[in-house]
């Protein structure tokens, strides 16, 4: 008996704690604010000197006095509206829009107002005990008070039931009269004046939770008498459940806004609490749809953004679990009619972005709006994509929805979320049918097939609606863009944005899942409009801009989407051979552009286009598919195909380099010279391959195609460098070099050496595949280097010339092996006599050779590589003649190699001695002694 009666006197005793405590606070508050409206009164907050604590605050007036002498009733420390209707007119005025609290805290307080309204809770050693002490004093007990008090009417009703000593119905008035008392408590203390000035104690108000306390009775009391005994039925339960909770909220105005999360919580889960044999959708959702209106009604007055988010959330909750459990008997007005209600909420009752603008706050992201926009997206999503809901009517359903979204965006500039809702879900509800289906395409000579979703829908509406919410995207989008280019141009931007994207992405999917993939005329003429559209709206809204046609963010997005939208037009109206060529030709209509205007995307629309064309031709380097290109070499579609677009490309850089450097120019300057090479390496590989591009049989002939190609490319990049100097060009011949160089290394000396591979050279003696392969390569290294001096680093000239006489060492030491072997010149043949003999004369005569060229240029890299040459010859002779050769051939083998090396002797010491005598300086003139 005992322990039943223990929690209520618990309760009761941190009860008169709290209100012995309040009872000194409110005496500190009382000396607070008439020293605050003594200044207030006087003008002077901040200018008076300092006043000692304890002292009046004018002359012989007391404290008490001076706040009877203002007039100025104290305020809550939560709320302006705890004050009577009188009394709140004559306080102290605090802008409508901000919070209670905020305004207790931002209020100008004097340094010894501060002091004051601290007494007695603040210590001078430290800053933590105090925070300690008040989180204790005030917060903790009032929100373990609240609780014990709601459990306690819990147990109290719970004894009774365990002891017998009531009927129901007894019970459920005493819990019903406790919960009234926790109210009429509630009312009573906030009307007294309990209060909590002290600095994070704001949310330990002990009205508001004696009245959560209360509302949770209430509102339990109300579920037991139907769920648990049946005194109530389902109709009654619901109204009483509904209006406690949204009387809650109400009251959340006087209590503060976590009362009202209590409340909406209470209301959201009422149609959970209380079941029915006949549910009623209507009346469900007529009950949610008051619930909302209410909970921002009140989140209206409070500018509470959480209470708002919260309540448009929990009914897109509902929302979607209506679309799954009864997706087959599903009533699309009941839908349409929620949706509805939160568009009402957020665009009419909840003004909350534009009071905050013009209180001062600034402007903010407004949450109910984006809780508006994902939900609302998510529900006509769901609506139009699940298979489950019928087809007829859900996309005509969730059109209307979705164009009520954006006109209320276009209403209201603060819902700008709703465009994302809006634009996203139609994009993904048109993506679907893309993904139906089967669908194959050519991949590199190879038909693949991927195989698509399940679709059923009414393609006739689905068009239709799909081309009026595109429609109606594009006018809004550049309206809105041209209204808030000035005023604000992010939200201008956004605007432009959606309203290219969204037209030019449902164009594309209907296409792609409706129209003909080859050429579709009717889809292509949409494109064009699009197109054209875009561009004339760019002009106008860059003629709203300040100054005009400056080209902002706006203007930027409407001209990547006309971009998009002309590339979709190649596509949907020519075959796969054009598009390519005029989407490379196209790359030359933003730079000529930039001739007549200064907007900084034209370039980079330029880059997008080649970057377009790129992966056209990664996708089929045939342009045309290998069974349409034919075998004739040069004159075929490769010729066009990228050609036409190395000249464009080309063209553009050179318009960019005189209207708008930058690196959109240097972008397209290297995309020239990289088409202009693939040209010829596609014409070689296509001519040397009797017309299979695709033949993954590589040779050693057109391999050194290749390099010269790559060699003579880097002499061209040089010479435009030259002339236009950028870093393209002058980076550009550096990394071409160095590709030819490991290009050369890894195929012309290893894997197509015809020694290894045993190819055959040609019947020719002189000019065979030798003289193309090794020959050839080695001149144009050579003269690459010779031509890099001085205009490249020292480094890059050397390695050219080093790989120009390993070239010909090559060359040479396999034309001795053809002269000896023939056409075939496989390693495994062996070697005679005769012809090791010949290896080491040709390499000591080439040593020479190269030594003296080193000499006539100057170059130290040329000698070092002919005493390599040499070095190995004598390494040759020793280690290899002397055992294999015999006779006459050793002894010759022998003499020449000392000939040679005594020759180079004799050579290096006159060329030391001519060297010595031209740096050698004159002897100074004798010094005439005076």
């Amino acid at each position: 008996m005992f322990e039943s009666f223990f929690g209520p006197v618990v309760v009761v005793a941190l009860v008169a704690a709290l209100i012995w405590m309040n009872a000194r606070l409110n005496r500190m508050e009382r000396e607070h604010k008439a020293l605050l409206s003594f200044f207030l009164s006087s003008g002077t907050v901040g200018s008076q000197p300092a006043l000692q604590t304890g002292d009046t605050a004018s002359g012989s007036k007391s404290p008490e006095e001076g706040a009877r002498a203002s007039n100025t009733p104290p305020l809550s420390p939560d709320d302006s509206s705890l004050l009577d209707p009188d009394e709140a007119d004559e306080a102290t005025p605090v802008p409508e829009s901000v919070e209670p609290s905020e305004a207790a805290e931002s209020a100008p307080i004097p340094a010894v107002a501060q002091g004051v309204a601290t007494e007695g809770i603040a210590t001078p050693s430290g800053e933590r005990s105090t925070n300690i002490e008040t989180a204790l004093g005030t917060r903790w007990a009032v929100w373990v008070g609240g609780l014990a008090l709601a459990l306690g009417g819990v147990f109290l009703v719970r004894y009774s039931i365990e002891a017998g000593l009531f009927g129901p119905a007894a019970r459920l008035s005493m819990a019903s009269l406790f919960g009234l008392l926790l109210l009429v408590a509630g009312e009573f203390i906030r009307r007294t004046g309990l209060k909590l000035p002290v600095e994070g104690a704001a949310g330990a108000y002990v009205p508001a939770i004696l009245t959560a306390a209360g509302s949770f009775t209430l509102f339990a009391v109300i579920y037991a008498a139907h769920g648990i005994y049946g005194f109530i039925g389902p109709v009654s339960a619901f109204a009483m459940l509904g209006i406690v909770s949204v009387a809650t909220m109400i009251a959340a105005l006087l209590h503060g806004q976590a009362l009202a999360g209590i409340g909406l919580l209470g209301s959201l889960a009422t149609p959970l609490l209380v079941s029915s044999d006949a549910p009623n959708e209507w009346a469900l959702f007529g009950y949610l749809a008051i619930v909302l209106v209410a909970t921002t009604a009140v989140a209206r007055l409070r500018l509470w953004d959480f209470l708002a988010t919260a309540g448009i959330s929990g009914i897109g909750i509902w929302s979607l679990i209506y679309l799954s459990a009864r997706s087959n008997v599903l009533d699309f007005s009941i839908v349409a009619f929620i949706c509805l209600t939160v568009l009402v909420s957020v665009s009419v009752i909840w003004p909350g972005g534009s009071r905050r603008e013009t209180s001062g706050r600034g402007a903010v992201l407004d949450w109910p709006s984006v809780a508006s926009a994902l939900f609302l997206g998510l529900i006509v999503l769901v609506l139009c994509t699940d298979p489950d809901i019928p087809r007829v009517g859900a996309v005509t359903y969730g059109g209307f929805i979705l164009a009520a979204m954006l006109i209320v965006a276009c209403w209201r500039d603060r819902t700008l979320p709703l465009v994302f809702g809006t634009g996203v879900a139609i994009v993904m509800i048109c993506v679907r049918p893309v993904l139906s289906g089967d669908v194959t395409f050519d991949v590199f000579g190879e038909m693949v097939t991927l195989h698509g979703l399940p679709f059923e829908e009414p393609v006739g509406r689905l068009r239709l609606v799909a081309g009026l919410l595109g429609a109606l995207f594009l006018v809004s989008g550049v309206w809105k863009a041209r209204q808030l280019v000035i005023a604000n141009m992010d939200a201008s931007t956004i605007w432009a944005a959606w309203g290219a994207i969204v037209p030019v992405a449902l164009a594309i999917c209907l296409w792609l899942a409706f129209g003909d993939l080859d050429r579709d005329y009717v889809y292509a003429s949409v494109a064009l409009i699009l197109t054209i559209m875009l561009v004339a709206g760019a002009e106008w809204v860059a003629g709203a801009g300040e100054p005009p046609a400056s080209g902002r963010g706006a203007v930027s997005a409407l001209l990547v989407g006309s971009a998009a939208s002309a590339v979709a037009f190649f596509h949907m109206a020519f075959g796969s051979g054009l598009t390519t060529v005029l989407i490379g030709a196209a790359v030359a209509l933003p730079a000529l552009a930039t001739r007549y205007r200064g907007y900084p995307v034209l370039g980079w629309l330029s880059v997008a286009l080649v970057l377009v064309v790129l992966i056209r031709v990664a996708i089929d380097p045939t342009i045309v598919g290998e069974t349409v290109l034919g075998r004739t070499p040069v004159f075929n579609a490769l010729l066009p195909g990228y050609g036409i677009p190395a000249l464009a490309f080309a063209f553009s850089a050179w318009q960019l380099g005189r209207t708008a450097r930058g690196r959109p120019q240097l972008v397209l300057e290297a995309s020239a010279a990289l088409f202009a090479l693939l040209a010829v390496a596609m014409l070689v590989r296509h001519a040397m391959n009797d017309g299979y591009v695709y033949s993954f049989a590589p040779t050693l002939a057109e391999q050194a195609i290749y390099t010269l190609i790559a060699l003579g490319g880097g002499a061209i990049l040089i010479a435009i460098g030259r002339r236009s100097p950028s870093p393209v060009m002058t980076y550009g011949p550096i990394m071409l070099g160095v590709l030819s160089v490991g290009l050369v290394v890894a195929q012309h000396f290893v894997m197509l050496n015809p020694v290894f591979t045993n190819e055959s050279t040609g019947m020719i003696a002189v000019f065979n595949l030798l003289f193309l392969a090794y020959l050839l390569p080695a001149v144009g290294a050579a003269a690459l280097a010779l031509y890099a001096r001085d205009k490249r680093p020292k480094w890059y000239s050397a390695m050219l010339g080093l790989l120009a006489a390993t070239l010909a060492f090559a060359y040479a030491t396999l034309s001795v092996r053809r002269w000896f072997h023939g056409e075939f010149i496989g390693l495994f043949q062996g070697m005679t006599q005769l012809e090791t003999y010949a290896y080491s004369a040709i390499w000591l005569g080439l040593g020479v050779i190269i030594l003296v060229l080193g000499v006539l240029q100057r170059s130290q890299m040329l000698r070092a590589a002919s005493g390599l040459l040499i070095a190995l010859a004598v390494a040759k002779v020793f280690l290899f003649d002397m055992s294999e050769l015999e006779g006459v051939l050793r002894a010759l083998s022998f003499i020449g190699l000392g000939a040679v090396l005594i020759g180079v002797g004799l050579f290096y010491q006159r060329l030391l001695t001519k060297q010595g005598e031209q740096t050698k300086a004159p002897d100074p003139e004798p010094t005439r002694q005076v």
